[in-house]
């Protein structure tokens, strides 16, 4: 049996932990200590909450952070410094140049891992392969509803009550999307994180009244030729901010610890 350690006890972590796939279950959960309580009834006592990676004596095959950025740049590097591999879903936390580079030395020091889920996207594998070769240019452009928007930056560029038609608020970098909307532009760091890097990604953030979907579009042209991806993706019912996709991308990391596959 492979045992993880999950990061979070949201909506995206309890989604992925009632999909763990068979031969895969949870052995830690770090939270708050107000959900630890949750927890130790959720599980009958069978999984440990903690409010840090360090209070583990043991070692999780795998850890899974489905919280926030800020998880990721609070226990990213105790967690690989311990040579643990640690896959991440809040992307965007690595729009912070500082921490992606402590995390990579301390990677390469203490023989751990850090792996980019693909989250709510499609097509990583190609952009990274298409990488090799040279890009020219990766454009990226998320739509996304009025309430998947709501509680973040957009508020203040765009009146969400009022919008009758799909409107672009923000044009930008990868990086900079990331940074001003860390609850709904991961997708922007993780297509930046596998082409062309945080400020040469641009970024198109939209908002259209007339749908429930995330649509999420990418172009990438280079020395390949070019490619699109569009895909419409359904918000997880719990919380219209994050992907059902994503949660599911985090669900076949598990999967592979089982089945000889690879994590991308």
């Amino acid at each position: 049996m492979k045992k993880i350690m999950m990061i979070g006890y949201g909506a995206m972590a309890k989604e992925v932990l009632a999909r763990l796939p068979e031969g895969v279950e949870a052995g830690w959960i770090v939270a708050r200590e107000k959900h630890h309580a949750e927890i130790e009834a959720a599980f009958s006592g069978q999984v440990q909450a903690l409010t840090h990676p360090d209070q583990c004596a043991d070692q999780p095959d795998l850890v899974l952070e489905c919280a926030s950025q800020q998880a990721v740049a609070e226990f990213g590097e105790a967690i690989v410094k311990r040579g643990w591999w640690l896959a991440v879903i809040s992307t965007g936390a690595l729009a912070d140049a500082a921490l992606q580079l402590r995390l990579q030395q301390a990677c390469v020091r203490h023989h751990g891992r850090l792996i980019v889920l693909s989250g709510a996207v499609a097509g990583m594998d190609g952009l990274a392969s298409a990488r090799e070769g040279g890009l020219d240019s990766v454009t990226y452009q998320s739509s996304k509803s009025p309430a998947s928007w709501r509680g973040s930056q957009a508020e203040k560029l765009i009146d969400l009550d009022a919008v009758s038609e799909a409107r672009v608020f923000f044009e930008g970098s990868a990086r900079e999307a990331a940074r001003m909307f860390p609850a709904n532009a991961n997708v922007a760091a993780t297509i930046a994180l596998h082409g062309l890097g945080m400020d040469a990604t641009r970024v198109r953030l939209q908002v259209d009244p007339h749908t429930q979907r995330n649509t999420h579009r990418i172009q990438v042209c280079g020395q390949f030729g070019e490619f699109k991806i569009e895909l419409c993706g359904n918000p997880l019912a719990s919380n219209p901010k994050t992907s059902t996709l994503a949660a599911l991308s985090a669900v076949q990391a598990c999967r592979s610890l089982v089945d000889g596959g690879f994590i991308a």
